[in-house]
């Protein structure tokens, strides 16, 4: 469903979406997988301190926050679209600057939750 959200907005950009190298449609993809995988983290993260195991907590913590503060213009873009908000020009290019960095950030939950 996400797809079709990312997909049908007016993103300013047309072929190469603003130097990521992704067409539009490619972008809303990557875009949908990185939301979905780092609500995945979110939720380990979430049930790990339920039960509060784990060897590197604090690590993982802070590797968790640093993912909430990097995806927070996606989340708020997925947000303000479910709710029939529109979101800005500006919100989109930050989307679009951030959505690599919070893949990389969620990615690095991951390898915490691992070890």
């Amino acid at each position: 469903m996400l797809i079709f959200l990312l997909a049908g907005c007016a993103w300013p950009w047309v072929g190469n979406l603003g130097g990521t190298g992704l067409s539009k449609e490619e972008f809303a993809r990557y875009v949908e997988e990185v939301f979905r995988f780092q609500n995945r983290m979110t939720s380990e993260v979430m049930m790990l301190t339920a039960t509060d195991e784990g060897n590197d907590f604090p690590g993982l913590l802070k590797s968790e926050q640093r993912m909430q503060l990097v995806c927070a213009p996606l989340n708020e873009y997925v947000s303000r679209d479910i709710e029939g908000l529109g979101s800005g020009l500006s919100l989109q290019r930050q989307v679009v600057k951030t959505a690599f960095d919070c893949d990389r950030a969620a990615h690095e939950v991951d390898r915490l939750l691992r070890h």
